[in-house]
Parts: structure tokens; C-alpha cells; sequence
């Protein structure tokens, strides 16, 4: 019906596919306000956004809240009333906020502010709104935001990639005493892991090595709600490794990419996908990994756990909850884990706690599984008295998996990690999944640029009056372009140098050009 702003520019496509995953498609006998999210593939490519960042955010963020250069995240708060002056007798609308920024939490708040006022003044309310929202300040990594909408402060602190993984969010200190009391959100983006893992905690072992290992999975649940929340809690749960697969918290059977998932010519693409229609029990029987969830209930007991079930199993629409896969995992399982959250359920824990040490033990099994593969790439930097100021930058060698499989006899995973098992075997599964191809990309970029630094640097250091001493006006007027090329390169890619080396580069190829002769200087100056 409307969208705003006005100007934000969405294909006939995105709108077709928006309108269909803002609506529960299960029949959901439900009355009230609902909230979930989505997450859609943006038609014809990617398209600049509409905010002026020269790639700061994405470079000061963790990996895991970057900015979407290619999907669109929707946040979605419905509302289903009885309302007989309705053709239906209901009155069903969804109110979506489209954003490239995965902070669930954030948005779904706002939208528990707006969503209610909006349905009941529609347009004029978002106009205000947005006339607000268009004063907030950028979201930059390491700032706690005060984001004034609809006379409430929310509050809250954008993660920064140089955070320490797992330390609790820092304490808000509230320098204005702002009144009235801000509304302060402990995380930007982070759920409560122990509500949506409530059926599945016996098996958590098994959910972090399938999503290490980019295998495609299909999320069954009752409600967009519950659907979302898994497949987020999942994808989640490999921070601070960025899941690179891609993922859809709620997906129908009206979405255009329906066709390529359900195909059986073809494996089902590396993907996780959550889905509330009961006609996908038939379409994606195909996919060797099916985690069927019923309603999510806090109670103070442990929730019954879903069991591991054969997939032929998976026939009728009533299917019983569980995880449907033949997978055996690599390691065994931590019995620890769950007799502490037994602890806590037993006295009582809040419910926060308890996600914190859910996601403690998951940092903690990454960690132990990644720093080996950190340490193997370190060690393939070319060292630093190698690199020399009128040469190229030296390679960085090549990543050999069995030299990496021999390096873990005496630095693997065993030294921080009481885990048991084939991690070997976890190793070379891992090798094959797109989270070890973006893991890679992402270090040989890092270290390419260091090396490009640390030559920068070197040049700095080098005498160059002495070097021009015995060259010819064509290897010296080589090197000016050289270096010039350099300096362009290092300030477009916000290489991690400092700006006074920089400023020393450039004084340097202003020394050199001074001692060409006039004729040459005319031309290099231009």
C-alpha cells in the first residue's frame, strides 16, 4: 500500500516478494500482533545504498554485522484482528522496516513503538517517524547511539570488530541524564539463544557442526516467529567466524527462489532456510537435514528434547518434532554443557543467563576449532626482513592442507578444547564448506594489505637520495609512477598505515621529482 520514503526505489519483484513474506502463510488461528523476520535477495544485482559510507562501517564492524551488499533484511510486526466490517471479518496488516543491517533487536523494537501508532493514524505517523529517524547519527562500531523516536530514547551500543569475543556488552554509562530514562537495549542484535535452542539443547553439538560446515538445512516450525528466531540463532552460532552461506529466517512457497530449492536434479544449494507451510514437508524431503520445532514455551523445566530420526521417517504432514538426518557427528557430544543449563533451569536462572553460557560454550568450541587454522595462516607471512623497499612486496606462501593437518599434533584443537573426537575429519569437511572459503578470503586480504603497509613502511626507512645515485631518469621516473600508484592504492583500501608514513611517501616523490630535469618535472607534475 505504501511505501516510505517515498524515493527508496524496490523493483516490482522485491514488492511481490516483500508483500508475500510479511504474511504468515500457514494458516495461523492466532489473533493479535506477531513479529519475525525475513531476509531477501536482492533483484538485478547489487545497487549503491542510498547512505554515503566509503566502506568505514563494514571495515570497523565485526564480520558478523557487516552491511548486506546483496539481500535486504525485512522486520516484520503483523496484526490480526476480528473486524466484521472486513470482507475476510479480520483485519490482517503488516507493517515491514527493509534494512542492510542485521540488528534484529534494534528494529523489532522500534517496531514495537511505531506499529501500534501506525495502524491506528497510518501515513501521518510515519511521516513523523521518519522525519526522526532521518536526524539519527550513523551506526559506528564501538558507539553507544541515543536514538530518539516517538518521544522514547532506545539506546544502545554498536559492536566494533575490535571487541574482545564473548565479553559481556560494556556497561552504558549515561553521560546526559537523559529524561526521560532511556530505553536501553543491552545488544543490538544478539537473541535470547537459550529460548530458541529450548528443544534442540542435547543436540547443540550437532547444530554448531552442521553450521560449520555450511550444510543445507531446513527449519519446520508452527510460526514465522519461531522459524526466524532458529534459523538467526543458528547462523549465529559460529560467532566470531561469519556464517557465509546464505540463510533465510522465513521463506514461502510464493518466493521466486522456490523453483531452485526444491528441484531434485540438482544437491540443495548450502543454505538454511525456515519455513511454517506444511506442503514443504513434501517438497524438501530431499534435503539431508530436516530440524522440525513445535511452539517455543518457557517453562521451568527443561523442555522435552526433540530426538535424531531417520529421514525416511519424514512422510506425514504430522510430523512429529526432531531432527530428521542420518549426519553423525564428528565429535562427542558435551555432557558438561547441559548438566550446567539443567543447574540453572533447577534454580531458576534467568533466562539471560543461561544464553550467556550457551554462547560462552560456543564461543569456546569455535575458537578452539579456528585458532589453529589462525595460527597456520600466520605462519605463512613471508617474514618481515624480507621485505625490502625496491622490490616488490614478497607472496605470502600458499595454504597446504596437510602441512595445516600436521601442524595440529602439537597445536591443535586438544590444547584448548576437553571436546574428544575426529577433528581431523571435522578439519577436511570443513576444507570443502563456503565458511573456509570466506574464512580464507577474508585472512589473505587482511594480509595482503599488511604486507602492503609494512612495505610502505619500509620505504619510509630507505635512503633515497643514495638509490637515485647511479639510475638512469627512466627507472627513477618508473619508480615516481610506482610509488605514486602505491600511495592511491593504499588510501582507497584504508590500508592499516599511518598517516604520517604516508605523508612521507608523498614528500618523497616530491624530492624525486625535483632532481629531474625541468622537461620531466612539467610532465610528472600533470
Amino acid at each position: 500500500q505504501l511505501v516510505y520514503p517515498h524515493d527508496f526505489r524496490l523493483t516490482e519483484k522485491e514488492k511481490t516478494s516483500i508483500c508475500y513474506l510479511s504474511f504468515p502463510d500457514s494458516y495461523s488461528g492466532g489473533l493479535g500482533d506477531t513479529q519475525f523476520s525475513f531476509r531477501l535477495r536482492q533483484a538485478g544485482g547489487s545497487r549503491s545504498s542510498p547512505f554515503q559510507d566509503d566502506g568505514r562501517y563494514n571495515r570497523e564492524a565485526p564480520l558478523t554485522l557487516q552491511r548486506e551488499a546483496a539481500h535486504y533484511f525485512g522486520y516484520v510486526y503483523f496484526r490480526q484482528v476480528k473486524d466484521s466490517s472486513m470482507r475476510r471479518g479480520y483485519f490482517q496488516k503488516s507493517l515491514v522496516l527493509v534494512s542492510r543491517l542485521p540488528y534484529v533487536n534494534l528494529f523489532q523494537c522500534l517496531l514495537q513503538l511505531i506499529a501500534p501508532e501506525y495502524f491506528d493514524k497510518l501515513e501521518p505517523c510515519l511521516e513523523a517517524v521518519c522525519n526522526e529517524i532521518d536526524q539519527w547519527p550513523p551506526p559506528v562500531p564501538g558507539q553507544t547511539l541515543n536514538l530518539p523516536v516517538m518521544g522514547v530514547v532506545i539506546q544502545v551500543r554498536i559492536p566494533s570488530r575490535v571487541d574482545k569475543p564473548g565479553s559481556s556488552p560494556v556497561k552504558q554509562c549515561n553521560q546526559e541524564n537523559l529524561l526521560p530514562a532511556p530505553l536501553v537495549l543491552p545488544s543490538v542484535h544478539e537473541l535470547d539463544l537459550f529460548r530458541c535452542f529450548q528443544p534442540v539443547l542435547i543436540h547443540i553439538q550437532m547444530l554448531w557442526e552442521l553450521m560449520l560446515l555450511g550444510e543445507p538445512m531446513v527449519v519446520m516450525a508452527p510460526s514465522p516467529t519461531v522459524s526466524s528466531e532458529m534459523v538467526l540463532a543458528l547462523t549465529s552460532c559460529l560467532a566470531p567466524l561469519r556464517y557465509c552461506c546464505d540463510f533465510r529466517p522465513y521463506f514461502t512457497i510464493h518466493d521466486s527462489e522456490f523453483k531452485e530449492y526444491t528441484t531434485r536434479t540438482q544437491a540443495p544449494p548450502n543454505i538454511v532456510v525456515g519455513v511454517t507451510n506444511p506442503f514443504f514437508i513434501k517438497t524438501l524431503q530431499h534435503w539431508p537435514h530436516i530440524l522440525r520445532v513445535g511452539e517455543l514455551r518457557m517453562s521451568g523445566d527443561l523442555p522435552k528434547q526433540v530426538k535424531v530420526k531417520k529421514l525416511a521417517k519424514l512422510k506425514t504432514l504430522d510430523t512429529k518434532p526432531g531432527i530428521y538426518t542420518s549426519y553423525k557427528t564428528f565429535l562427542h557430544k558435551d555432557k558438561t554443557l547441559i548438566k550446567r543449563l539443567l543447574k540453572g533451569i533447577q534454580r531458576k536462572r534467568p533466562s539471560e543467563v543461561q544464553s550467556a553460557l550457551l554462547r560462552r560454550h560456543l564461543l569456546e568450541l569455535t575458537q578452539s576449532f579456528i585458532i589453529p587454522l589462525e595460527h597456520y595462516m600466520a605462519s605463512l607471512m613471508p617474514l618481515q626482513r624480507a621485505i625490502t623497499p625496491w622490490k616488490n612486496p614478497p607472496q605470502i606462501r600458499p595454504f597446504c592442507q596437510e602441512d595445516f593437518m600436521k601442524s595440529l599434533e602439537h597445536a591443535g584443537p586438544q590444547l584448548t578444547c576437553v571436546l574428544k573426537g575426529d577433528w581431523l575429519g571435522l578439519y577436511r569437511r570443513f576444507f570443502k564448506s563456503p565458511n573456509f572459503d570466506g574464512w580464507f578470503r577474508q585472512r589473505h586480504r587482511e594480509m595482503t594489505q599488511k604486507l602492503e603497509a609494512l612495505h610502505l613502511e619500509a620505504i619510509c626507512e630507505a635512503d633515497i637520495v643514495a638509490w637515485m645515485k647511479d639510475k638512469s631518469e627512466v627507472e627513477i621516473v618508473d619508480l615516481v609512477l610506482k610509488l605514486r600508484e602505491k600511495l592511491v592504492r593504499a588510501r582507497c583500501q584504508h590500508l592499516p598505515v599511518k598517516e604520517e608514513t604516508l605523508q612521507r611517501v608523498g614528500l618523497y616523490i616530491d624530492t624525486i621529482i625535483g632532481s629531474l630535469p625541468e622537461d620531466l618535472q612539467t610532465v610528472l607534475h600533470h
